[in-house]
This record gives structure tokens, sequence and C-alpha cells, in this order.
């Protein structure tokens, strides 16, 4: 275990390595200007260049780019262009609502999509092929459904026309109950999809499991259908799941940007948004790079929990 682990975090640090390569050079490439965009009317000429001078934005790229790793190793993240503000400051500021949006959507989604899918795949394993059809009918009807579609018509129903839900309004962790509110439809919206998703490879694995002969021993030792199936059927089905549940979070935290944006949510994406308009190159690195951290951790993971479901699992 131990020698797999070095030899995975060995990887997946020149993949990090890769992204921050890839990310800074091609953020040199797109058109625009952070110093202009900052300066608009204020600013020409050599007052324009005295400030790229000052930020560093005239050295050679090869430059720039070890410049920034040598940042990064002493984990210096630099400041936003625009404002000047500590970038890791307003990450850790924006990452609370990220974190609760995604965390309260793996957990709605695992409460309603593991029931749904098991219960579609022991009623097609009996052949009652009516509640099976229905359950996977309705999974695909919500993975149709475009996030900001449902954002819009949440929106409108349920804080416009009902007001259930604020529309908009300050959001902070140190009021529990106006964040539960503010980030409740976010969190709906951004379930539906991730429901159907893992509704679907739940009713997948555990029906394969079903035709296996340890869960026909199972029912002929006695043991209730529930047992079988929720003690037996669905803990060997689970990597599949676990893969899911695994890739569904990193999403989540790098994917609810145009979630954050209709419900006005000053989370992770939101910071992306405004850095990538106003062509703030150390934004938008730092917070690629964090993404890419996300997902490597994530993934590492989600590999070493393998061993916990399966000790078969060779790694």
């Amino acid at each position: 275990m131990l020698t797999y682990s070095l030899k995975r975090l060995a990887q997946l640090s020149f993949t990090v390595l890769g992204v921050v390569t890839l990310v800074f050079f091609t953020m040199r490439m797109i058109p625009g200007d952070p110093i202009s965009a900052m300066a608009g009317d204020n600013l020409s000429g050599a007052a324009l260049d005295q400030v790229r001078n000052q930020m560093g934005l005239n050295e050679p790229l090869l430059l720039q780019y070890l410049h920034y790793l040598g940042g990064l190793a002493v984990l210096d993240f630099g400041n936003t262009v625009t404002t000047k503000l500590p970038i890791i400051q307003l990450i850790l500021d924006a990452l609370p609502v990220t974190v609760s949006i995604a965390i309260g959507t793996i957990a709605l989604t695992v409460l309603i999509a593991i029931p749904l899918g098991t219960l579609a795949a022991y009623t097609a394993h009996k052949g009652h092929k009516m509640l099976d059809n229905a359950i996977t009918g309705l999974a695909m009807v919500l993975d149709l459904m475009p996030s900001f579609w449902t954002s819009l018509v949440c929106l409108l129903i349920f804080s416009l026309a009902l007001g259930w839900f604020p529309a908009s309004g300050t959001v902070t962790i140190d009021d529990p109950v106006q964040l539960l509110r503010r980030i409740a439809l976010p969190v709906l919206v951004l379930s539906m999809a991730q429901i159907a998703t893992m509704a679907r490879i739940t009713r997948t694995s555990v029906l394969e499991v079903l035709n296996e002969d340890y869960v026909r021993t199972a029912r002929s030792m006695g043991w209730s259908e529930l047992r079988v199936l929720f003690r037996h059927a669905l803990k060997n089905a689970a990597l599949p799941i676990v893969t899911v549940i695994g890739l569904s979070f990193g999403n989540l935290l790098n994917g609810t940007v145009i979630v954050e944006f209709i419900f006005t949510l000053p989370g992770i994406g939101s910071l992306l948004v405004g850095g990538i308009n106003s062509r703030d190159y150390q934004m938008v690195q730092t917070l690629i790079l964090f993404y890419a951290l996300i997902f490597v951790i994530i993934n590492f993971a989600t590999d070493l929990v393998y061993r916990v479901f399966d000790p078969r699992v060779q790694i």
C-alpha cells in the first residue's frame, strides 16, 4: 500500500505540473491585457508599460514561468492583477460555499440514487419491468435537463413565485440557517443530473451481482431479501458506485460555475468567471491549479478506498 501510494503521488505530481505549465502559457495566448482592463482609460502609453514592468509582465515568458513556479514552491500564490488582494485569501473565503454545495449535492444524491438504483435492479431481476422502466425513464429525463434551465425554473417557482427560498442575499458560514436556505436550490439543481448517473450505475452493478452464485447461496440459507440485497449484492457492487461518487464530488467542486452565477453565490466558480473576464492571469492560474489538485486528491483517495470495499483489488 505504501509503495503504491508513493508511486501514485509521483505520477500525480507530474500531472499537476503539466496542468500548471499548460494553463500558464495558454493564458498568455488569450487576446487582451489585464493591465489595460484594470486601468481602463485612466492610463496609457508609458504609464501602462511602467505598471507592466512593476508586475513583471514585460519579462520573457520563460522567466515569468520560472518565477511563478518558484512562488508555488513556497506556497506563494501571489495577488490578483486587478485588485491586488491575496489570491489564497479569496479562495479560502469562497471555498466554504462551493464545498457546502458539493457536500449537500453528494449527500442528497447518495440518499436517493442508490436506493432507487438498487430497487430498479431488484425489480428487473425479478421480472417486474414496469417499476424498472419507470425509474430508468426518470433517470434519463433528469440527465437530459441542463443545469442552467433547471436553475432558472427552480428560481422562478421556489423563489419568485412561492418565496420559499431567497433568490439573492449575503452568504456566510457564520449563519448556517441562511447558508442552507441559499444553497438549497443549487443543491437540488445539481443533484438531478447526479441522481440520474448514479442510479443507472447502481442499477447496472447490482443487477450484475444479483446473478452471482454467492447471492443464490445467501438466499438458500434463508436470509431475507433486504439482507441479501444490501449486505451482499450492494456491497459487492460498490466499486463502480464509489468511482462515480469520487468523480462526482470532484466535478461538483469544479463545475458549479453556472449554478453559482445564476444564484449569485460567491463561490469558486464566481471567482473563476471574474478572473477570466478581467484577464487576471494569477487568479485563473491559481484556480485551475486548485481544480487540478482537487481531482488529483479525489482520484487518489478513490483508489485507496477500493481496498476497503474489495480486498481482492490489486493496487
